[in-house]
């Protein structure tokens, strides 16, 4: 009863924070240009088609991000695994990045390149670890697929170098700027709409794999011995997280550390039973990255550099380095929990 009541305290938090945050910013926006007004015509359309996008866009990409922390920790049984460990991010990036270095300013069906590139970049990367696992001598197994992952992502990472480093000022701003995430380019639904399958069916997969997750938690020779067809679940994990993640990378920008906080804070709320946990990380996770992405808009409002704003990538970044150190260095677990 307590886990439940918990879990519905994580869904008003979520409620008040979509509700709020449009609200919250650098121009006062009152609560009627939610239905117009002829003197609020400009705020309006500053609602409608900035604020509510972003802050939805930004509970999406946290919604998602937790997702794939939560059942990657319980994937690889490790606390420190994140939607990032296999590679996604980095394989996004660099797609990004090869669209900035060949100047690819286009759009197709009204999505930018770069998008595209970076969806393509996340998907190349999640064709390669599968096959790199698969001709490995000890099989598909979540050891390989982490070591695949992490070499991926180390020679994506140096290419990205590469390119930067033959780039020209203009482009290498544009690339750096991009791979500090962000949600300042959501304009419009159009964006939101395109990136809510991804995490929709990602989630629901996730979902329907709960028990197969408590099962993991306690070893991958306990769960087969339960009855889990290990191979098939890993494989829809897999690719269910990473498809979801890639098409929030490519809309928004590799945003790290929200699938390693919320998953742990949420696990010491409600523990380590995804019956309890996962709609906790979901919810949570969402209003996290709206709360950041709102901070990011409007902590330089006082200063001399405004409007600009801090990426929410930066926010997170500077949150998720002390509570690595705090998970690394200051938790103990026991088998089957972290």
């Amino acid at each position: 009863m307590k886990k439940s009541w918990i879990v519905f305290g994580c869904a008003l938090f979520a409620l008040a924070v979509l509700a709020a945050a449009p609200f919250i910013g650098m121009e006062r926006i009152p609560l009627s240009a939610l239905w117009g007004g002829t003197e609020n015509d400009a705020r309006v359309g500053i609602l409608w088609k900035l604020r509510i996008p972003r802050v939805l866009m930004a509970f999406l990409a946290g919604t998602a991000l937790s997702a794939g922390g939560t059942s990657f920790q319980a994937l690889f049984r490790n606390p420190l695994a994140t939607p990032f460990t296999l590679g996604v991010a980095s394989g996004a990036s660099l797609g990004a990045t090869v669209c900035f270095f060949l100047g690819g300013d286009f759009a197709w069906w009204g999505v930018p390149g770069v998008t595209i590139g970076a969806l393509l970049g996340a998907l190349l990367t999640v064709l390669l670890v599968a096959l790199f696992a698969a001709r490995a001598p000890a099989g598909a197994t979540t050891a390989t697929m982490l070591l695949a992952g992490v070499a991926l992502s180390f020679f994506f990472s140096s290419l990205i170098l590469f390119l930067q480093y033959l780039s020209d000022p203009t482009q290498t701003f544009r690339i750096l700027r991009w791979t500090m995430g962000g949600m300042a380019n959501v304009v419009g639904l159009d964006e939101v709409l395109l990136v809510l399958p991804f995490v929709v069916t990602g989630c629901l997969l996730v979902a329907y794999l709960i028990h197969e997750l408590n099962l993991l938690l306690m070893g991958e020779d306990f769960a087969v011995s339960r009855g889990v067809a290990l191979r098939g679940v890993k494989r829809t994990l897999y690719f269910a997280v990473s498809l979801m993640v890639g098409a929030v990378v490519a809309f928004c920008g590799p945003i790290g550390f929200v699938g390693l906080i919320v998953p742990h804070v949420c696990r010491l709320l409600v523990g380590p039973d995804h019956r309890a946990l996962l709609p906790a990380a979901l919810l949570t996770g969402g209003a996290f990255l709206v709360v950041c992405d709102t901070v990011g808009r409007t902590v330089l409002f006082f200063t001399t550099t405004a409007p600009a704003e801090i990426p929410v990538g930066v926010i997170t970044a500077l949150l998720g380095g002390p509570f690595f150190l705090w998970i690394l260095l200051g938790r103990r677990s026991g088998p089957g929990e972290f």
